[in-house]
């Protein structure tokens, strides 16, 4: 063979190759199959992608995978699914094989998130690889859901302008917490000052500002603008803002009753075990409606509140005066100016239909007792009804005037079993 006729053989076994190569990078899949197997070999993590796929090569590579799986090699749980996962990435982090973490944008379409197996995967890298990526274009999430042993967050939709895992991060984010029968949905925007620090179990700047309605099925409903700021850390299994500064503009309804008030609180806030903890805590109870008939008390305490599947109150604090609304105190005691100082005990169901305990008292008067409160606004609001509140317990006070009479070294005993027995 002349030495012409083997450079006509080799030319055309490398043209041959490149058709072969060309077919082979038109069919997205195969493209897909070594991307992601690229990207979980780097990540120790199986990737696999059932749907069809595109891609582009030109300008900044972009992939389109359907179907997608994510999981742990060897591990039954999915850590991660999505029906659509759109990843625009820079030549730069092709080329880097995985040690570039950076991106031009990501957007998931019905992400499923598995959060124990996420901590499991990030409890198995080493330190050095816990690391955010960068994404110059930001994150877009729709109808995302997280899950969690014994809670939920569905309905996640996200929209991030930017990441850089050691820059400001704003976001906004709109989702549902659901721990049934409470639920919590919420529109918020988010702002992190140093993302990174939070898969480092650091902590950073945070603060949210939006729309909030705490749900207990039918039962009632808490809908609320709220003001939330302080150092954020997560741990394991929890979240911590240490300390937590926040302002709620909130309004409580249920089929009969809707009352208005506004909350601040202040203290380390921690979220474990599907229960928000706050202790100790500062709290200051002010209404927002004007009119003497706003049955909300000025409060000031301080203590320890939960709110879970249960609500626990510890508060110790003062009422600066009798709200005009309630029920008028007898002389002496109602014309008084003094403020009345309290202990409040309340360990039941989050609507506050459980047994709670009060001591209260003003100047040498003293009452200590047990309520309901739906029963005793259900009173208040009656106005005319029976004279007597639906509680039981114990008022004693040195004088007390009745319908002309002049009594001293006064003792009441209250004793409502119906209103304070066991719940139906």
């Amino acid at each position: 063979m002349t030495r012409r006729g083997r450079i006509l053989i080799v030319l055309a076994l490398i043209a041959l190759a490149l058709l072969l190569a060309l077919r082979w990078l038109s069919r997205p899949g195969s493209v897909a199959a070594i991307i992601t197997s690229r990207v979980g070999s780097a990540l120790g993590l199986e990737i696999t992608a059932g749907g069809a796929s595109e891609y582009r090569l030109r300008g900044t590579p972009m992939l389109v995978l359907r179907d997608v799986t994510v999981r742990e090699p060897g591990m039954k749980t999915v850590m991660l699914s999505a029906q659509r996962v759109y990843v625009a990435l820079p030549w730069s982090t092709l080329r880097a094989g995985g040690s570039e973490l950076v991106a031009r944008r990501i957007e998931l379409d019905a992400p499923r998130l598995d959060l124990p197996a996420l901590q499991h995967w990030i409890a198995t890298r080493p330190p050095s690889e816990k690391r955010l990526p960068t994404l110059t274009d930001g994150l877009l999430i729709r109808n995302g859901e997280l899950d969690n042993n014994d809670w939920r967050i569905d309905g996640i939709h996200a929209d991030m302008p930017m990441l850089d895992p050691a820059h400001l991060l704003r976001a906004r984010l709109r989702g549902r917490y659901v721990d049934a029968p409470l639920s919590i949905p919420v529109d918020l925007a988010v702002s992190i000052a140093r993302p990174e620090a939070l898969i480092k179990a650091q902590a950073t700047g945070f603060a949210t500002y939006g729309k909030v309605t705490v749900e207990r099925g039918k039962d009632w409903r808490l809908p609320a603008t709220i003001a939330l700021s302080g150092p954020l850390r997560f741990g394991t299994d929890e979240l911590h803002i240490t300390p937590a500064r926040l302002g709620m503009a909130a309004s409580f309804q249920s089929a009969t009753t809707r009352v208005p008030f506004a909350l601040g609180l202040h203290g380390p806030l921690r979220f474990d075990e599907a229960t928000w903890t706050l202790a100790p805590a500062g709290i200051a109870l002010r209404r927002r409606d004007d009119t003497s008939n706003d049955p909300i008390p000025t409060l000031d305490a301080h203590g320890a509140l939960a709110l879970g599947r249960k609500l626990m109150l510890q508060l110790d604090g003062t009422l600066a005066q009798w709200p005009q609304a309630w029920p008028a105190l007898p002389a002496p005691i109602g014309e008084s100016r003094s403020p009345l100082p309290f202990v409040l005990r309340y360990d039941g169901s989050p609507g506050f239909v459980d047994v709670a305990s009060l001591e209260l008292q003003r100047d040498a008067t003293r009452f200590d007792g047990r309520f309901r409160l739906p029963q005793v606004l259900a009173w208040v609001e009656q106005g005319d009804g029976t004279p007597l509140p639906p509680l039981t317990g114990r008022l004693t006070t040195p004088a007390l005037e009745i319908s002309g009479a002049s009594l001293e070294g006064v003792a009441v005993e209250f004793d409502d079993s119906e209103a304070t027995g066991a719940a139906p």
